[in-house]
């Protein structure tokens, strides 16, 4: 945790933001089982940690416990395109959710985004997350259409997503 930034303490627990590394993959998928009952592997995490292109932002959110140690929070995982970026994936542990946590990441990720000079951040949701589809909505990001099929469902078969997006340029006069 050395050299990451906490963040200004406002009652609630410090935070800190830092890139994941490999040595962080295994409390990253502690933390994706957690969160999702379809979880990434950790082959996708590698894959992206090791991709030398520049084009992925893996971001990491700890807060520190009552004891001064820290523990993961949150991450979010984000791939650059043309003029975009694409937000894969974002969890907050079940322990933390609903404390603000997910919007310092998509804040954070935002930010990341504008200064690589993205218009626009892209995300699918499923449709049977309301839950994050409503933290997307407060965000500022619209429904732009439904991708049929996207994700795979638990139980089996396939399930759809909502595809969102949040202008960061507005071009309007």
């Amino acid at each position: 945790m050395k050299g990451a930034p906490a963040l200004t303490d406002t009652g609630g627990p410090l935070a800190r933001l830092q890139p994941a590394t490999l040595p962080d993959v295994d409390a990253i998928m502690a933390l994706e089982r957690a969160a999702y009952p379809l979880p990434w592997t950790s082959g996708n995490f590698r894959d992206i940690l090791l991709d030398g292109t520049g084009r992925y932002r893996m971001l990491l959110l700890h807060l520190q416990q009552a004891d001064g140690s820290w523990t993961l929070a949150g991450y979010f995982v984000a791939l650059l395109g043309v003029e975009e970026a694409h937000l894969l994936n974002v969890a907050v542990h079940p322990d933390h959710q609903g404390q603000g946590w997910a919007r310092l990441l998509l804040e954070q990720l935002r930010l990341w985004a504008m200064a690589q000079g993205a218009e626009q951040i892209w995300l699918e949701v499923r449709l049977s997350n309301p839950h994050a589809r409503q933290v997307y909505e407060r965000f500022g990001f619209v429904s732009m259409g439904v991708r049929k099929n996207y994700y795979p469902a638990v139980g089996g078969g396939r399930e759809h997503a909502e595809v969102m997006c949040l202008r960061l340029k507005d071009d309007r006069p």
